[in-house]
């Protein structure tokens, strides 16, 4: 049975443009292209980015799939063209090279980046067929497809931010204690989206040490979910278990390397005392938590609190001081290759993570309350929360 919400996306880093097509959008849901941009704009900003995000102005395209303001129910297709593309149309042509003019080979891969692994697998000797592919600009299509899922959540007051708690080896301070709205604000005020003004100086200083000795730094973004109901995902199945389903998402954020939740790894250091959130009953006869070291999942279940997870993003694998490396056309030992990069994309990465911490949610939230339309949902939705007050 295919997901409520799913998704593909097509295209390459240097293409004409990337692509996506979106099934299980249910109908009458008010979207404009303002709603989705607005992240893609997000997405392209922060501190240690390189010359590709000068060039782009990242705006996307509804094709198909909304009517008058409001989807369909039917497949919604978005486009995003590259501006770069005018700059690449003999090296990126669909069509084969005019004669005597084909394009320069790349044939030094990085490490750390899908180039020798992923060439191996395809059997491309020109390392480009990896790269344009397996680039972060992937992301910039799948940003967009989660303006959509975000725009349906937020009819149900789901809403998602996300900050930087850490680049290149500087936290914010350990007792930083802001309600989430501010956490927000300030995230969205600074130029590295970090919420700790003096971190965030830090940061910045570290941010140009690396730009000058041609290094590239990573870091940790915290992505938060507000508003989710209690009981979305499933304890039954492995694979219906949400926080596996969220990690998966943001594992597969290019440079990803770990995902936490709640308290994270430091669970693993307390006694269970200290780990565990307490269960109160409120003077309405509500259940609440005295906490949330869980993150706001227990047993794979939305269980009403925030949903807190963290994403640990290593260092960009493009380096102006490259590392070595091996010609695999020559087998000579050489300098990797350099692409354009960026010195840090932690704070972008950290929108990246929002789109991909609500393509993991929507579709928990359509299991448990579909509907063909926004109405029929509402009524599900409305009838599910006046069943847990009986509680």
């Amino acid at each position: 049975m295919p997901e409520a919400f799913r998704f593909l996306t097509a295209g390459e880093s240097h293409g004409e443009c990337l692509t996506a097509i979106i099934d299980g959008v249910p109908a009458a849901l008010p979207l404009a292209e303002a709603d989705l941009n607005e992240d893609l704009a997000r997405r392209q900003r922060g501190y240690g980015r390189g010359g590709r995000m000068k060039i782009e102005r990242d705006q996307v395209h509804i094709s198909g799939g909304v009517r008058w303001g409001l989807t369909l129910g039917s497949p919604i297709a978005l486009t995003i063209t590259n501006r770069d593309w005018e700059n690449w149309k003999a090296t990126m042509s669909v069509g084969p090279p005019e004669p005597g003019a084909a394009a320069k080979q790349v044939t030094r891969p990085r490490p750390g980046h899908a180039d020798l692994a992923g060439a191996m697998k395809y059997g491309h000797r020109d390392i480009r067929n990896v790269l344009e592919r397996s680039s972060a600009r992937e992301t910039t299509a799948r940003v967009a497809v989660a303006g959509v899922a975000k725009r349906l959540l937020a009819e149900f007051g789901i809403t998602i931010l996300s900050h930087v708690t850490e680049l290149g080896g500087i936290r914010v301070a350990p007792d930083l204690d802001l309600p989430w709205e501010e956490i927000r604000r300030r995230a969205e005020a600074s130029e590295v989206r970090c919420a700790d003004p003096a971190a965030e100086a830090e940061m910045i200083v570290a941010i140009d040490d690396a730009k000058a000795k041609g290094d590239t730094l990573g870091g940790v973004f915290e992505v938060v979910a507000l508003g989710c109901p209690v009981g979305l995902g499933s304890y039954v199945q492995w694979d219906r278990r949400l926080d596996g389903r969220i990690a998966q998402a943001l594992c597969a954020i290019q440079a990803i390397k770990g995902v936490e939740f709640g308290l994270g790894f430091e669970t693993a250091r307390r006694p269970g005392s200290q780990v565990h959130d307490e269960i109160l009953l409120d003077a309405q006869g509500g259940f609440r938590r005295a906490s949330n070291n869980a993150g706001g999942l227990e047993g794979g279940v939305t269980n009403g609190q925030p949903v807190v997870v963290r994403a640990a993003m290593k260092p960009l694998s493009t380096l102006r001081t490259p590392l070595r490396s091996v010609d695999v056309a020559t087998k000579e030992a050489v300098e990797a290759v350099v692409e354009r990069s960026d010195v840090s994309a932690v704070p972008a990465a950290g929108v990246v993570g929002e789109a991909m911490l609500a393509l993991a949610l929507v579709t928990p939230f359509l299991e448990k309350f579909g509907g063909d339309s926004i109405d029929e949902i509402r009524r599900n939705y409305r009838a599910y929360q006046d069943a847990l007050r009986s509680w």
